[in-house]
């Protein structure tokens, strides 16, 4: 009886388990937009994984969060809210942030991390160095 209590212990907790990017290697980096859909981004864009599920970053001109919802390598964020400042790069970060909201598939290698849709579209980041 004790190893049936066990079992399902172990299994609650299993299913319990942290399955968004920030398990798999995305945690405690801030990710910097390189490229979109094989083109460099001209502004700068950065993106972060916190627990839960919490994303957040900066856009070109504005903050913005969210919630990744799916499984890792499913990648989905919930509504992406964001502060409202006007900037010169404000068409690059309407760009950006409906890029973001399309993606659904996520790889992590190494300093790379990469967003992707089934259509072909593509968000390439590299992990900005660690501060001192």
């Amino acid at each position: 009886m004790r190893m049936i209590v066990l079992g399902m212990a172990l299994l609650a907790g299993a299913c319990a388990a942290d399955e968004t990017l920030t398990a798999y290697g995305a945690a405690d980096r801030v990710w910097v937009l390189e490229s979109l859909d094989g083109e460099a981004f001209g502004a700068r864009a950065e993106i972060r994984f916190g627990p839960d599920g919490a994303v957040t970053g900066q856009a070109p001109c504005n903050r913005f969060f969210a919630t990744q919802s799916a499984p890792y390598p499913w990648f989905e964020l919930g509504p992406i809210g964001a502060t409202r400042m006007a900037c010169p790069d404000l068409a690059q970060e309407t760009a950006f942030l409906s890029a973001l909201a399309t993606m659904r598939l996520a790889e992590i290698a190494g300093s790379t991390l990469i967003l992707s849709t089934e259509a072909g579209r593509e968000m390439v980041f590299r992990a900005a160095p660690h501060d001192g």
